[in-house]
């Protein structure tokens, strides 16, 4: 297993170590597990990293470290549901979103296609990390009213993005 995957491992196995710190609930838990979802974030930047500039892209990689990325957001967004910090409304848009965008890639993938993440992807990725972080700073109502907007609108855009410019993967005639 090369550096990029133990990595992505990594971030795997500080999931369940991020929720078991939440749900204790020892003073001061939810800075530590913030801390959790700091280096579990950072770990993704570094796999990225090494992966691109090592050439050591795997089938392994591609699948899991969207996934883990998936699993950690999701678990972060989950509590803060479970706390009253987030709408619901809000985390089924990203649900949502991962499942066509996800749906989307099948598709181009039946043809052989392979859709990369964009831009505006690593945008939303980088600003849902970046909010639910922020969120765990138990700031004033208007700071986590901010955060869950900027996960809102560019998980939307970029879910958006990802239709418009892979139209064509879809042969309307077939369907």
């Amino acid at each position: 297993m090369n550096t990029a995957n133990k990595l992505t491992m990594v971030r795997i196995l500080l999931i369940p170590a991020f929720l078991a710190v939440l749900y204790i609930g020892f003073t001061g838990n939810t800075y530590v597990a913030m801390g959790i979802f700091i280096v579990a974030g950072l770990t993704d930047i570094a796999d990225g990293y090494i992966a691109r500039k090592r050439n050591l892209v795997t089938d392994f990689g591609k699948l899991m470290d969207p996934l883990a990325d998936k699993i950690l957001v999701l678990s972060a967004m989950l509590w803060f549901l479970e706390q009253g910090i987030m709408p619901a409304w809000v985390v089924l848009i990203v649900v949502v979103r991962e499942f066509l965008v996800t749906a989307l890639r099948l598709i181009a993938a039946d043809t052989g296609r392979v859709i990369a993440a964009g831009i505006s992807g690593k945008i939303k990725t980088v600003v849902t990390m970046a909010c639910l972080t922020i969120m765990f700073l138990n700031l004033p109502p208007w700071a986590v009213i901010a955060s869950v907007v900027a996960i809102t609108v560019t998980t939307v855009f970029s879910g958006v993005e990802y239709f418009i410019k892979n139209k064509d993967v879809f042969n309307w005639k077939k369907i």
